[in-house]
């Protein structure tokens, strides 16, 4: 009650002019205050929205095409009797070479890679599910640093299709 009754008397004992300048001065700090506080958020979101939504429609893209591939596997006709192991080792010689090792225990493949080229990967891996029709289970992937292409390394489980 002092302070608000020792305000009122400051405020009275200023001049007219003075008082127009605390004023204008309380206006312009309560226009920064409402402008940083409820006008620049929503105007930097507008701002930005344009850019966020060229890279949700990129994301939604890529999903669309992920999704298409998805229908293309599952419509693609399976062989009949595949010879998975072989088929397995093949490819696996062929596309991956030294960097890779394959073991094959109870309907599952394990594969162990060691610096495998990412194309090479990936060409393998489309192979094994076309042509052995394995499906990928578990990968433990690793990508290994340095040199100018994707190296990776780790371990893919294959689930090998019942004989």
């Amino acid at each position: 009650m002092k302070a608000l009754a020792s305000a009122r008397s400051t405020w009275g004992a200023l001049a007219p002019r003075e008082r127009r300048l605390v004023r204008a001065a309380l206006g312009v700090v309560l226009l920064g205050l409402l402008w940083g506080l409820l006008l620049a958020p929503p105007l930097k979101a507008l701002r930005s929205s344009a850019e966020r939504h060229a890279r949700v429609d990129a994301q939604w893209q890529q999903m669309q095409q992920l999704q298409a591939q998805a229908e293309q596997l599952k419509a693609a006709p399976r062989q009949g009797d595949v010879d998975a192991p072989a088929e397995l080792r093949q490819s696996s010689q062929a596309l991956l070479g030294a960097g890779a090792t394959l073991s094959i225990n109870a309907g599952r493949a394990t594969v162990a890679l060691s610096e495998v080229p990412a194309a090479a990967l990936a060409a393998w891996l489309a192979q094994v599910r076309s042509s052995a029709q394995a499906l990928p289970e578990q990968a433990q992937l690793k990508q290994v640093p340095g040199g100018e292409a994707a190296r990776w390394s780790g371990s893919v489980v294959l689930a090998l299709p019942a004989p």
